[in-house]
This record gives C-alpha cells, sequence and structure tokens, in this order.
C-alpha cells in the first residue's frame, strides 16, 4: 500500500478546502487534504516524499477538445512543415520549396500551418515549386488545404466529384475543374488516404502524451478519434494493454455528417467502447461537424456573409430529425453529442435539436458539447443553460489577432466580429463553461496563456514579436475571473465527462493528478502568470514529468 507525502501551496478547487499544505496519497488516490502537520502524523514512515516547498499545486489541468494523433503526427510524423499561422504566402512557399529541394527521394510532400487571408491561392501556387509529385498545404485550422495538380490526381478530385460534392467545398475553375482549394468533407476524406503505419499512429498518440503531460494536463478530451486516423481507437487500447498510457483520454468517436441511421450509428460507437474502452482511454461519446471555419467561409452563420451576400456557409450536419435521433440514441447508451458548431447558426440549429432530444428522453443531464462558439445570439446564450449543455471555449482565440482579425470583419462584419467568443455571458447565464485549446489547430496549449487571454482578451506582448504598439484587446466584457479560468480547466471538464466525483479538484478520494507551477494563477500580477513555469506532472501519485 504506497503512500506519497506532497507538500507546497495547493490551489484545491474544493469549495469547501480551497487551500492546503500538504496531501496524502494512498494507492494512486487522495486519502487526506489538509495542514503539513496532520499529514505527516498520518503517512507512513516509508511514505515517498514529493516537497515543492513555495511553489503552486493545482489539479491536473483538463483539455476538453484536442485531436491527438493530429497533434502527434504534426510534432513528429510526415507533416514537417509545419508554420502555424503563417500568412506569408511567399515565404511559405519558399520553405516549401528549399524542403523538397533537400528531400528529393519523398514520394509526396506534406506541409501544415497555413494560415487563410484575403489572397486567394489556386494549384498554380503549388505546381510552380512542384510538378512532380504531389504537394499538400494544410490550413492551421485543419479544415481547408492546397492540392497541386498531382496531388488532385492523387486523390481522384475531379470535375465529377466537385459537382457532386459542391462547389463551395471544392472550388473549381471556369471551365468547372478543380483549382486546387478544398475544404470540409473532402479534406475529412483525404485525411483517411494518406497512409500511416500502425505503429508510427501509435508513436504519435505518445508523442502527444509527452506534451499534454509537459504542459501539466493530465487528462484530455479526443473530439473525433477517428478524423484522422481510422483505428485511433485500436491504437490507444493496445497502448494502454502495453501500460504505456498515462494521459486519460475521454474520447468521441466520429459520426459522418447527417448520418444515414444514427442508431445504428451509435451502435457502432458502442461496439467501440466495449472494445477499447478501459482506465486511460474510454469513450464517452459522439462527435459530429455542424459547420467549418468562418475564415475559410464555411461557418454557418445566422445571416449572409458581409462580402457574399446570399450565402450562410456550410450546413455539414443540418437534418434536424437525425440529429434528434442521434442526440436520444446516445443518451440511452449513456453518451453525449459533441458538436463542432463554429456560426451561430450552427448553435442555434444544435441548441434546438437538443430541446426536443431532451422532451423525448427527459434527461436534463446528458451534457452534450457545443465547441468553438465563435458567435452566439443572448438567446442561445440562455438556451446553452437551460438544455444543460457545455460551451467548449477557447480563450487562446479571442484577442483581435492581427490580420486574422481584419479578414473577420470583412467576412462577418465589424459588429458581430466585435462580439465574438462569449465566455462570462455563459457563467452569467448558469452554464458549464470548459477552456479549450483545440491543439493543435491552436499554435499552443497553454495554462497560463489560457488564463492571461481570458481576463484580458488580448494577446501577451511575448506573442506579439515584439510589436507592443498593436492593440488586439476584443469584446472585453467577456472577460472572465482567474478563479473562473482555473474552474474552466478543471471541475467543469470533469463535469463534461461526467467524471467529477474523480477528479478536478484536490479532494478525499479523488485520482492523486495534478500540475505544479512556480506561479500563484489566483492572486499574482498577469504579467508573472504569463511567464509562469511548470514544475512537475503528478498522476495517480507518481511524477510523470519534472521540468
Amino acid at each position: 500500500m504506497k503512500q506519497t507525502l506532497i507538500f507546497g501551496n495547493i490551489i484545491t478547487m474544493d469549495e469547501k478546502r480551497p487551500f492546503a499544505k500538504a496531501a496524502l496519497v494512498k494507492d494512486g488516490v487522495f486519502i487526506f487534504i489538509g495542514s503539513a502537520e496532520e499529514a505527516k502524523k498520518l503517512a507512513s514512515t516509508d511514505a515517498q516524499v514529493l516537497d515543492y516547498k513555495e511553489n503552486f499545486i493545482y489539479p491536473g489541468f483538463l483539455e476538453s477538445h484536442a485531436h491527438s494523433h493530429f497533434a502527434g503526427e504534426r510534432a513528429i510524423g510526415q507533416a514537417n512543415l509545419t508554420q502555424v499561422g503563417l500568412t506569408d504566402y511567399a515565404k511559405y512557399r519558399k520553405i516549401i520549396k528549399e524542403f523538397i529541394e533537400k528531400n528529393p527521394q519523398r514520394k509526396f510532400y506534406i506541409a501544415a500551418g497555413w494560415a487563410e487571408n484575403d489572397e486567394y491561392v489556386s494549384k498554380a501556387y503549388l505546381d510552380e515549386i512542384c510538378s512532380d509529385k504531389p504537394l499538400f498545404m494544410q490550413t492551421s485550422g485543419g479544415h481547408s488545404m492546397l492540392l497541386n495538380t498531382k496531388a488532385l490526381e492523387w486523390a481522384g478530385i475531379d470535375a465529377t466529384y466537385a459537382k457532386k460534392i459542391g462547389y463551395e467545398m471544392v472550388h473549381v475553375d471556369a471551365n468547372g475543374e478543380p483549382d486546387g482549394y478544398i475544404c470540409e468533407n473532402p479534406v475529412a476524406e483525404l485525411l483517411q488516404k494518406f497512409p500511416t503505419a500502425f505503429e508510427d499512429a501509435k508513436s504519435y498518440l505518445l508523442a502527444w502524451q509527452d506534451m499534454a503531460l509537459q504542459k501539466g494536463f493530465t487528462a484530455v478530451a479526443d473530439a473525433g478519434s477517428e478524423i484522422f486516423y481510422r483505428n485511433s481507437p485500436k491504437a490507444y487500447h493496445e497502448l494502454e494493454e502495453e501500460g504505456k498510457l498515462k494521459l486519460r483520454t475521454y474520447a468521441y468517436l466520429l459520426s459522418p455528417d447527417n448520418v444515414e441511421d444514427p442508431k445504428a450509428e451509435v451502435a457502432r460507437i458502442v461496439a467501440d467502447r466495449a472494445k477499447y474502452s478501459g482506465e486511460y482511454f474510454h469513450v464517452v461519446g459522439v462527435k459530429a461537424f455542424l459547420d467549418g471555419v468562418t475564415e475559410a467561409h464555411t461557418a454557418w452563420q445566422n445571416q449572409d456573409y458581409a462580402d457574399q451576400p446570399g450565402y450562410h456557409g456550410v450546413e455539414r450536419f443540418n437534418d434536424h430529425d437525425k440529429m434528434v435521433e442521434l442526440i436520444v440514441a446516445a443518451d440511452v447508451e449513456g453518451l453525449s453529442v459533441h458538436v463542432h458548431s463554429e456560426g451561430g447558426g450552427a448553435t442555434h440549429f444544435m441548441l434546438g435539436c437538443i430541446e426536443d432530444a431532451e422532451k423525448i428522453t427527459g434527461d436534463m443531464d446528458q451534457r452534450n458539447v457545443l465547441a468553438h462558439l465563435h458567435f452566439v445570439t443572448d438567446e442561445d446564450i440562455h438556451r446553452m443553460a437551460t438544455t444543460g449543455s457545455i460551451p467548449a471555449v477557447p480563450p487562446l482565440w479571442t484577442a483581435a489577432v492581427p490580420g486574422l482579425y481584419d479578414i473577420e470583419v470583412k467576412y462577418v462584419g465589424q459588429e458581430l466580429a466585435s462580439q465574438s467568443y462569449p465566455i462570462k455571458s455563459f457563467y452569467d447565464a448558469g452554464a458549464t463553461p470548459v477552456f479549450h485549446s483545440d491543439y493543435p489547430v491552436s499554435p499552443s496549449m497553454s495554462v497560463p496563456q489560457s488564463i492571461y487571454m481570458a481576463e484580458t482578451r488580448s494577446l501577451p506582448k511575448e506573442m506579439l514579436n515584439g510589436v507592443n504598439t498593436v492593440n488586439t484587446q476584443n469584446n472585453i466584457k467577456e472577460a472572465i475571473t482567474r478563479k473562473q479560468s482555473l474552474r474552466a480547466m478543471t471541475i467543469n471538464v470533469a463535469y463534461q465527462w461526467h467524471q467529477e466525483h474523480r477528479m478536478g479538484s484536490i479532494e478525499f478520494g479523488k485520482l492523486a493528478n495534478m500540475a505544479v507551477f512556480d506561479c500563484d494563477f489566483l492572486h499574482d500580477d498577469l504579467e508573472k502568470v504569463i511567464k509562469a513555469n511548470i514544475v512537475a506532472t503528478i498522476v495517480d501519485g507518481e511524477e510523470v514529468y519534472k521540468a
């Protein structure tokens, strides 16, 4: 019966006992939280001691929406040309060209991280530097991609395919031929075609695990485990069987848009849950895409795009009856539905579906998740609370980022752009907001940055490359407190997964998962918060990362 005695400034996120100086752990769970003197009295003589002195100990941080395989693949996989957020097309093309010249043996090339701006580029942009092999350039958000001519041929994207899928998702030239730019469903289909060895997929998940643990995260949600690799659940399962998983993962398995048979789809997910779920990988729900993203003109807005009258975006999953059936079928099996809902139209649609499903099930505690929530009406903010739905919000996206914000204004208008990403309003309405990074869609996954940006709604100067004259603050009325930010990365996320009895706070009987930083996130100056360093990450009472 192994014990571990832990000392430090403990911020518990437990309302009854918010602070402590020591914790005692036995068999991976907390058996005491309180004073150092009492902990020493209760500890066995051979207890392991972890003394973090004046550093600050928090519950292990929880990520409500990320993409594990995608993150690991970008870190160590085929996309060796990752330049997240780069909008300088000429500079990126030069980088790609140099990489191709240094790696002539490759059969195809993948670049990742391109950020769209208002300059339209087509396959000719890539053909000029690579005409004999497939070249793919993914956007940082993952919803769009630019292909050269050889890549279009490799993927089987031709005029017939474009007409079938729709020109809003496969752009064409004046002759009806694909011009190289694709988004949404065609991108998802293409990602599944990229050759990935099963053992490589396992290595990507382990690389992602290392990244998350080094940031202080002890559990994450994989939002659509099979989006980037069909056999991800099996890869997780094998890693758990091999004893290699430390990062708990709560998975939402992917449903097709307007799925033909919602009950059969839920039955498939339930079968995978039975086959692959364990302690460190567990299936908790269904993931669906309602729309795309504003910067690609594919988010489903409540109104027309300002620069495209008569068009309000891509409605991916827009069959009301099928969504209601999916929610009801999931509820019967103890699953929730987690949707990508970027535009206000998508959110309005989903909340209507949840309301109708709840009339059928009577279950007001399914905890369905709507992620991203770029634009949300006051009416839908309140409906989020009354339906018991979980708003997954991105503090890292709240600032008016130079260049990207200008595109938003052009696409949806100044008034709407200035009302983006509500967070405080969700709290005020009585909902349970959770933070997400959507890593690797976001260039970072950071507790300090999330706290800083949720309070200031602006970029820290460290992210402005020394340009301190730019005002990046946006929608400051939606700023929240430090305590609310910490809740949105701890106990609220545990609640999302129906795991609040096991994690999210430092309490008796809960898993001994902790993150240690050299900063008091509740009281230190914000400029110190943004520079906070992680000291250690603890899972089940064991130090799994030490700086």
